[in-house]
Order: structure tokens, then C-alpha cells, then sequence
């Protein structure tokens, strides 16, 4: 049975203030379980992000045979089977709306000798996974898919599987990933080249847990090899905050006048920042305080402080540094001087809901000039004058429509409401209660 819709309304906001952190990153909360279930001995994963997505990772791979626990100081720990020793689960997985949850696990069941079913939300069943499928099945992997390429779907793995070398026919870490972590159990060596670099955090971790890998630059790109069947060392591990988190208040203090906030321990992975270059770009105040390293990730605390925006053309080569973010993005555009184009972004159609559409009519909904192409959009801002607002705004079931469009809210005449708040709860729980407490509980309250 699916939950019911919960909307809510959005009101205007007076000047945001104060400091927060955010929840832990995802991207790295998903791998550091995964590696830490193949590791040997016991892992501690401080600062995990605790949504839905990452809490049915953890739940997939207790059903493979790893000990996942969660201590009452909130410290995750987690009792490896090591490489190659995955269970046979008794029972489908449900990746609910995950799909990095999906792609990756598809990969590390690819080249055990077990066969896992992986189900999902209606969000996820519509999501593509042929892109991942194709270098699995190239690898040995017997993947039976809904028609589409979709879920439900059934991995039978091979074991030994068979090494690759597999060029990306698209820029996505996830699919990078899913063939890494199939490498981690097949002799040999896994190659996977990257015309354009993704985020890297699979490469970084895997380092850190002992895995033999090697990056290196090419004529056809980042050349990413895996030399299996490797032996994982258990690691202590320090999530930094989600930076496709931070997103949301970066743009709400950006756009509303007054604004000063501190979003502290965000990760800066060069390959994760995007968003923050386009904003500068745009005129935003954004300063980074204390730069560290924590656990191999860039970290700092983010001030950002309200400031006019203006459009500019995104660069195309930043679409892979920020492709969560741009639903952020358009945002901030609809309040900035001029018409901000925002193209090169195809792989916003395949996520969670196709968010060049959904964003599109959201905009529109409360009052936003917007041209939609193929590839992302055109947005005429208002100059840093608030919108009409008074819309409903379909969220398509996407948490970062819904979160984009509340940020978008704050600065409206009128109160807008979510049709559904709750998919917010995938990735980012806090994420009400932040807002409420940066503006004073002007965002709070159900409709």
C-alpha cells in the first residue's frame, strides 16, 4: 500500500538566519555501507545520512548476510561477509524510490553466485536501468528486466565473472559504479572510461578500504580500473554533509532578502560543486569558512548571504557536477535579472520524475516565464521581486521538486501549496524543520 499524499502549504518568509548542518551525504552514506558489508571485521560510519533511500541499502544488504546496526549515540556499525560473500536473500529487495540503491547493489549481486529480485515505488519502476544492465550483462550477469528495461527485475550473478574494459555511453557514476563494485569479486582487472568525469566518490572510498584501484587520464577520458577479487579492510568513516542537500538553502538564502546563514560541514567534491559555481556566477554571496579534509573529502562550512542575482547562460560541462541540483537551480533563475538558460542537462528526463517537465510547470504554476527544450530550460527571473505564487505544485512524487518548489515559496505574494511533501523523507527528513527554524516558522504546517 502507498502512503497518502501529505501537502503542504508555503509561506512567505522574513530574512533567514542562523546555522545548520545538513543531512550526511547520500551518495557516500550509500557506498560506505556497501563497502563496509564487504569489508572484514567492523566498520563505523558516523554522521549517515538516515533516509528512506539509504535505510533500504541497509536493509538489502542485511538480507544478504551483512550485520547493520545503528548505536544509540547514532554511530552506524556494520559486520562485513567480505568480497565474494554475499547471501542468497530469502526475499525481493524493495529499493523503495532508490535508485542509486538499485544500480549499485544490481552491481555488487552481478558477480556473486546468488540471484536477488529488486523491486521498487512506482517512481523508481518507471526509472531506466538498461544503462546499467548492458556492462553487467557484458560482465556474465544473467538480468532478467520489466519491459523497458525496468523494475521489477531478477540478477543472476556469475561468479567468477568476466573483467571488462566498458566505455560510459552517457556521463553517470551510478552505472560507473555498479561496474566497479561488479569488479570487486572478478579476477582480473575491470576497466570503466569516462568521457566526462562523474562524481568520484566510489574511486576515493574503495581506496580507502584497501581495494586496488587506479585513476588515470587518457585520450578518451578518466580510465577508473579494479583489479578483483579484492580483500576490503574495515574503515572508520566520517560522512561530510550533502551538498545536494545544502542546495535548497544556499538558493533560499540567496533569493530572500536579509538572508545570512551558515550551513556547516558540507563535502566540496570537486566533482559535486557545480551548483556552487553556477550560483557565483549568478552574483551569489557564498564563502566557504574552514576548508578541511575529512576522511578524504573536501569539506567547509558554507556562509551565504542574500544577494541580486543575474542570469547567465550554465555552462554545459558543469551538467555532470550538479545534475541534482538543477531543480535548485531554476529556482534561483526565477528570481534573478534577465533569462537564464540552463541546457545539456538530458538527464534530468530520467530521474526521479522527468524534472525538466515538472520543474517547468511548477515555475509556471506560480507565475515563472519558462521555455523548456529537450535538454533543460529557459528562465526569465524577476529581477529579485517576488513571484505571484498562489499555485499547487505537482511534485511528481520527486523529493527535489518538492524541496525546490518550497524554497521558491519563500519569496512569493501568495502561499503555495505541495500537492505531496512526504517523498522529502527519501533523502532529507530535516529538511521542514531546517526551514522553519532558519525563517522562523514561516514554512511549518500541513494544508
Amino acid at each position: 500500500m502507498s502512503e497518502p499524499p501529505a501537502p503542504r502549504l508555503i509561506a512567505a518568509s522574513g530574512p533567514l538566519s542562523g546555522t545548520i548542518t545538513v543531512p550526511g551525504d547520500k551518495s557516500i552514506s550509500h557506498r560506505a555501507l556497501m563497502f563496509a558489508s564487504l569489508a572484514v571485521g567492523t566498520s563505523r560510519i558516523v554522521g549517515l545520512l538516515e533516509g528512506e533511500d539509504v535505510l533500504a541499502t541497509a536493509a538489502a544488504l542485511r538480507a544478504m548476510g551483512a550485520s547493520i546496526e545503528r548505536g544509540a549515540d547514532g554511530v552506524w556499525s556494520v559486520d562485513g561477509v567480505g568480497v565474494g560473500g554475499l547471501l542468497q536473500p530469502a526475499q525481493a529487495l524493495d529499493m523503495g524510490n532508490s535508485g542509486t540503491s538499485t544500480r549499485l547493489l544490481m552491481g555488487l549481486v552481478a558477480s556473486h553466485p546468488i540471484t536477488a529480485t529488486f523491486v521498487g515505488d512506482a517512481s523508481l519502476s518507471r526509472r531506466p536501468m538498461a544503462r546499467v544492465i548492458e556492462p553487467l550483462a557484458q560482465m556474465g550477469a544473467d538480468i532478467a528486466a520489466s519491459p523497458g528495461g525496468t523494475l521489477p527485475l531478477m540478477v543472476r550473478g556469475l561468479c567468477p565473472a568476466v573483467p571488462i574494459r566498458y566505455t560510459l555511453p552517457v556521463a553517470s557514476a551510478q552505472v560507473k559504479s555498479a561496474v566497479l563494485l561488479a569488479g570487486l569479486n572478478t579476477p582480473g582487472m575491470t576497466q570503466v572510461i569516462e568521457p566526462i568525469a562523474t562524481r568520484d566518490h566510489s574511486e576515493r572510498m574503495l581506496a580507502g578500504f584497501g581495494a586496488a584501484v587506479t585513476v588515470e587520464e587518457g585520450p578518451e577520458g578518466r580510465i577508473i580500473a579494479i583489479t578483483g577479487e579484492a580483500e576490503l579492510r574495515p574503515q572508520q568513516i566520517v560522512v561530510p554533509g550533502d551538498p545536494s542537500s545544502a542546495a535548497f538553502f544556499m538558493v533560499a538564502a540567496s533569493i530572500v532578502p536579509g538572508s545570512d546563514i551558515t550551513i556547516g560541514n558540507v563535502g566540496l567534491n570537486p566533482t559535486r560543486t557545480g551548483l556552487i559555481t553556477a550560483l557565483r556566477m549568478m552574483g551569489a554571496n557564498i564563502t566557504e569558512a574552514q576548508p578541511r579534509l575529512v576522511g578524504g573529502e573536501p569539506v567547509a562550512d558554507l556562509i551565504v548571504r542574500h544577494a541580486p542575482l543575474s542570469a547567465i547562460d550554465v555552462p554545459v560541462d558543469l551538467a555532470p557536477s550538479m545534475i541534482d541540483e538543477y531543480p535548485a537551480l531554476f529556482v534561483a533563475a526565477a528570481f534573478a535579472q534577465g533569462r537564464t538558460v540552463a541546457r545539456g542537462a538530458h538527464e534530468l528526463r530520467v530521474k526521479e520524475s522527468d524534472r525538466i517537465a515538472a520543474m517547468a510547470a511548477a515555475l509556471r504554476a506560480i507565475g515563472v516565464r519558462v521555455e523548456e527544450f529537450d535538454d533543460g530550460l529557459a528562465i526569465t527571473g524577476s529581477g529579485g521581486d517576488q513571484l505571484p505564487g498562489g499555485g499547487v505544485i505537482a511534485t511528481q512524487l520527486d523529493h527535489r521538486i518538492a524541496m525546490s518548489m518550497a524554497v521558491a515559496a519563500l519569496q512569493c505574494r501568495r502561499d503555495v501549496t505541495l500537492d505531496d511533501a512526504a517523498p522529502v523523507a527519501t533523502s532529507f527528513p530535516t529538511f521542514f524543520d531546517l526551514l522553519d527554524a532558519l525563517s522562523g516558522a514561516h514554512a511549518g504546517g500541513g494544508a
